[in-house]
C-alpha cells in the first residue's frame, strides 16, 4: 500500500514539473527593430543588386569603349576610327560588360548564402539589429537559442523594420 502511495506521489510530482500538456507555447511575435526603414541595408555587402547590376556594368562598358576608341587598335590592319576599330571596341568591351555581369551575380548568390545571423535571445537579436541597420538584408533568417525550427526573418511592414516569426 506504501509502495503504491509512492508511485502515485512520484508521478503527481512529474506531471507537475512537465506542467499541464495542453498547454500552447508562448506566442512567437512581431518585433520592431526600428520604425524608419531609411539606411537599411546601405552597409550590406559589396554586391550591386537587381537592375543595379546592368547599370553598374554598362557603365563599366561604356568607359571601356570610349578608352578603346581614343586609342590606336591592337590590331595594325585596323585603323583608328574606322567601321573595323568601331566593331573591335564593342565587341572587346562586350566581352566587359558579359565578364561584369557574371561576376556580380556570383556575388549577389555568394551572399544570399550566408544571410542568416544567430543570437541567444530575442533581445540580443534586437539589441544588434538596432545598432548595425544599415548592415543587415531584407530576408535575413535569424536563429535565437538556437531554435532552428522556429526562426525569424528581418523584413518590412508598415514601413518599419520588424523581426517577423517565419
Amino acid at each position: 500500500m506504501q509502495l503504491a502511495a509512492l508511485t502515485r506521489g512520484v508521478a503527481l510530482l512529474a506531471m507537475a514539473g512537465l506542467g499541464c500538456a495542453h498547454t500552447q507555447p508562448p506566442e512567437r511575435q512581431v518585433h520592431v527593430i526600428s520604425e524608419d526603414v531609411g539606411g537599411v541595408g546601405a552597409n550590406a555587402g559589396s554586391g550591386i543588386g537587381g537592375a543595379g547590376i546592368d547599370s553598374y556594368c554598362n557603365e563599366l562598358q561604356k568607359q571601356c569603349f570610349d578608352k578603346c576608341w581614343r586609342r590606336k587598335p591592337e590590331i595594325s590592319s585596323i585603323k583608328k576610327h574606322s567601321g573595323d576599330h568601331y566593331k573591335h571596341c564593342d565587341g572587346k568591351c562586350l566581352k566587359v560588360f558579359m565578364q561584369c555581369t557574371k561576376e556580380q551575380e556570383e556575388l549577389e548568390r555568394q551572399e544570399s548564402k550566408r544571410q542568416e545571423l544567430h543570437f541567444p535571445t530575442v533581445d540580443a537579436a534586437l539589441g544588434w539589429l538596432k545598432e548595425h541597420k544599415t548592415e543587415v538584408v531584407i530576408g535575413t533568417v535569424v536563429i535565437v537559442g538556437g531554435m532552428v525550427a522556429a526562426p525569424y526573418v528581418i523584413a518590412i511592414m508598415g514601413g518599419a523594420l520588424v523581426l517577423a516569426p517565419l
